[in-house]
């Protein structure tokens, strides 16, 4: 592989790990990257885990520095997600892609105006009415959103920041801290999964991991920084453009 694609891999993991952190669907860059770059499309999603499990970690620790969760806050809530995790990774390649795609791309709209119309649930969350244990509601969701995650990467953010700011009530910068370490969590638990179907490209994966790392770490200071509002409109920026490459150019080109 020429040199200049060990740097447009370290790059677009850069990219990723920003767009992760921030909001959710980073996959969709760095997957197609990977398949442009030859890897199968089971390689490409095992590859890309090993990114999405680093930039997790650091993205978490550096909220956890900055005071904007608590550990056991996230505890009870990562369970249930990690959970589903392995059921999804093992059954990941039953469903058909451009099935998935269409299936995403039409809970991202709708996602998209829910964001769009309700901006102080996102913003302000409810504080002093968040649980520190979920209910049993909140168990099923955050599990189904596990087995989505262990199936495949794409998306995830999204359907996790919807759980923890509509059902468990956070705003936007303590949900994605809970996001990250959510997502890191349940990597852990499927990367095993596709260590054993030899699926990973080790070297790909830690040169996306590198950028990825330092994309989280950036993104952790400006959410911090800028607050849920400048959250709440990148978010609506990204899903909008998730949604259009699933339904517009992944579909129908």
């Amino acid at each position: 592989m020429e040199w200049y694609l060990y740097v447009l891999v370290v790059s677009a993991g850069l990219l990723v790990g920003f767009i992760n952190t921030l909001a959710g669907s980073g996959s969709l860059i760095s997957l197609p990257l990977l398949m442009f770059l030859g890897l199968p499309a089971n390689v490409a999603n095992g590859t890309n885990r090993i990114g999405i499990f680093l930039q997790s970690v650091v993205a978490a620790l550096s909220f956890r520095k900055q005071k904007i969760f608590k550990w056991n806050e996230a505890f009870y809530i990562t369970i249930p997600a990690v959970i589903g995790a392995f059921p999804g990774a093992v059954i990941a390649a039953n469903i058909p892609k451009e099935f998935l795609n269409y299936a995403i791309g039409i809970l991202l709209i709708f996602m998209f105006f829910i964001v769009l119309l309700k901006p102080e649930q996102w913003v302000k969350g409810k504080a002093g009415t968040i649980k520190a244990r979920p209910g049993i509601l909140q168990i099923i969701i955050y599990f189904l959103i596990g087995v989505y995650g262990g199936f495949i990467q794409a998306g995830i953010g999204f359907f996790l920041l919807s759980a923890l700011v509509l059902s468990s009530g956070y705003d936007l910068v303590k949900a994605n801290a809970l996001k990250v370490f959510i997502t890191g969590a349940f990597t852990l638990i499927v990367l095993p999964v596709f260590i054993y179907y030899d699926q990973i490209n080790y070297l790909l994966g830690g040169l996306l991991a590198a950028g990825s790392m330092v994309g989280a770490w950036i993104a952790t200071k400006i959410a911090v920084k800028k607050g849920p509002v400048f959250i709440r409109y990148f978010l609506l920026i990204i899903i909008l453009v998730s949604s259009i490459k699933l339904l517009i150019i992944d579909v129908f080109f």
